[in-house]
């Protein structure tokens, strides 16, 4: 039933009612739901609907499903003709934009009446789908800023692993000058691929924002995180400890870069990409936080959803909206026999225990990873502004060219500071 409903969906941006009208003379609770996948997660959730109406019979489930491509397009029609599914996949980045418009559901009733079971849910994992103290948006899988360390380099420099719990920016930097000086291998640039999020780990730390709340500029205006974060750089670069910029900042395939070749200690990507990382290199990596600034007023980590369920203001079924999204996220069963965290890491802490008996010790370790971020995670910022593209350019550009020397450091935080304020602008 459900793979027919499936294909009939897939050909009309908007659904007809009539299966609704026929469901209330008949008994039946009807209710849509919406996603963009791919034929894997179209497959696992599938089956996980198909589990839900076994074990809930008078429960009819109508899919909608498409490419990323074809989602926000088809979703936004049907928005404009007041037809929105009741539970939509959702978006980080779009979610904001969506409860400033009225279109989705606070879930915080349901929550605090245990409708929506979040007992196994530590508060830092609902903070992305949160705006103004109500829940918009569950999390279907959590993804944070991490580093991951080869444990052969460190023990051939003789140290031991630190404990990136507490570790701070000065370790890290003796860390790396020791590992030069005693085996000659290097320290990679901080988050080379987008050095927007080492800077904005550091300058969360210290209370600021990127970008300000209404996004016409941005959020800081202390510049001392952006000198430390330039100043640390610089020093390893002055004592030979970091990669060249010229080869730190080229594109290259994974299996072609400096950790795959043993160059560098450390390496900095999302937790989503440490499996593929380690798959470049036959030295055990291991997962940690980033380093901590001097007093830090705030945790620079925070939890990214992969994306979220929510349940929109145009629902015709609200109530089994809950209910379905509740066993989505919460149930074993269907978690470890058919979803196997395909969206991420699942937030649910018994869930991610059950998991662990189906993954391998990666797998496992990642999702201790989550568990040690959840537990030191701040608020996540609020989606970015329209225009922050062109700043993340600025702000990666600028590195390149102090970490280059071809601008001193205060130049660098000039640029950034008032090319990105006039973008914004």
């Amino acid at each position: 039933m459900t793979s027919i409903l499936l294909a009939l969906i897939l050909v009309s941006p908007v659904f007809s009612s009539g299966a609704e009208e026929e469901a209330a003379t008949d008994g039946t609770s009807y209710m849509r739901l919406a996603w963009w996948g791919n034929p894997t997660r179209d497959a696992k959730t599938e089956q996980a609907v198909d589990l839900y109406t076994q074990q809930n019979p008078n429960v009819e489930i109508e899919l909608e499903t498409v490419g990323w491509g074809g989602y926000w397009d088809r979703i936004n029609t049907q928005a404009a003709a007041g037809n929105l599914p009741d539970i939509m996949q959702h978006d980080y980045s779009q979610i904001y934009n969506w409860v400033e418009r009225d279109l989705l559901m606070d879930l915080t009733p349901y929550i605090e009446s245990g409708a929506i079971d979040t007992k196994n849910i530590p508060d830092s994992f609902l903070m992305g789908g949160t705006f103004n103290d109500k829940v918009y948006g569950i999390s279907l899988g959590t993804n944070a800023l991490s580093v991951v360390i080869d444990s052969v380099a460190l023990a051939n420099a003789g140290i031991a692993m630190p404990n990136t719990a507490t570790w701070t920016w000065d370790d890290f930097e003796r860390i790396a000058l020791e590992v030069y000086s005693k085996t000659g291998v290097q320290t990679m640039p901080i988050y080379h691929g987008d050095p927007r999020h080492g800077f904005e780990n550091m300058l969360l730390q210290t209370g600021q924002t990127l970008f300000s709340k209404d996004g016409t500029s941005l959020g800081f205006t202390d510049t001392s995180a952006l000198k430390k974060y330039f100043e640390i750089q610089l020093r390893l670069l002055d004592a030979g400890a970091l990669v060249n910029p010229d080869v730190a900042f080229v594109t290259v395939t994974p299996e072609e870069g400096v950790l795959a070749k043993k160059g560098t200690w450390i390496d900095w990507v999302w937790s989503n990409q440490v499996k593929s990382t380690q798959a470049v290199t036959d030295n055990k990596l291991e997962i940690g936080l980033m380093p901590k600034m001097p007093n830090p007023k705030r945790p620079g980590t925070y939890l990214k959803p992969s994306m979220f369920f929510s349940i929109t203001s145009q629902a015709q079924n609200p109530e089994e909206a809950v209910k379905f999204l509740n066993f989505f996220i919460n149930d074993v069963e269907v978690n470890q026999t058919i979803l196997q965290a395909e969206r991420g890491v699942p937030i649910p802490s018994n869930v991610r225990e059950a998991l662990l008996g189906n993954v391998d010790d990666l797998d496992k370790r990642i999702f201790q990873f989550i568990d040690l971020a959840g537990q030191n995670a701040g608020p996540i910022p609020l989606p970015d502004p329209a225009k922050a593209s062109e700043v993340v350019d600025i702000i990666r550009n600028t590195t390149i060219e102090v970490l280059m020397k071809r601008i001193s450091v205060d130049e660098g935080v000039e640029r950034i500071v008032t090319q990105g304020n006039q973008v914004l602008k």
